[in-house]
C-alpha cells in the first residue's frame, strides 16, 4: 500500500473525530427516526383505521404483513443504509483532510 500524503495526525484529529461524529449521530437519528415511526405508527394506524387495517392481503390481515412479514426487510434496509452512509461519510471526512 502506498505511504498516504496525508499526516495520520491530521486524520485523526480532534476535528476530524468531532465532525465525523456528529454526522454520524445526523444519520443514527433519522434511521432511528425511520425505524420509530414505522414501530410506533403500526399501533397508531391498529386504533385509527381497524378495518383497514384487517384488510387481507396474500392471506394475511394487513396488520401480520407488516409486522411478520415486510417489518424484517424494513429492517435490514434501514442497517444496509446506515451502514453504506456511514462508511460514506468517513470516505468523505478522509477525502477531505487528504485535499
Amino acid at each position: 500500500m502506498p505511504p498516504s500524503s496525508t499526516p495520520p495526525d491530521e486524520v485523526h484529529s480532534e476535528k476530524f473525530l468531532h465532525t465525523l461524529m456528529r454526522r454520524q449521530l445526523k444519520l443514527s437519528a433519522a434511521c432511528a427516526a425511520a425505524f420509530l415511526l414505522v414501530l410506533l405508527g403500526m399501533p397508531l394506524a391498529n386504533y385509527l383505521a381497524p378495518q383497514f387495517m384487517a384488510t387481507r392481503v396474500a392471506g394475511f390481515t394487513l396488520t401480520w404483513l407488516i409486522v411478520g412479514v415486510l417489518f424484517f426487510p424494513f429492517v435490514w434496509i434501514i442497517s444496509w443504509l446506515f451502514i453504506r452512509r456511514s462508511i460514506a461519510l468517513e470516505q468523505d471526512e478522509v477525502n477531505s483532510v487528504k485535499r
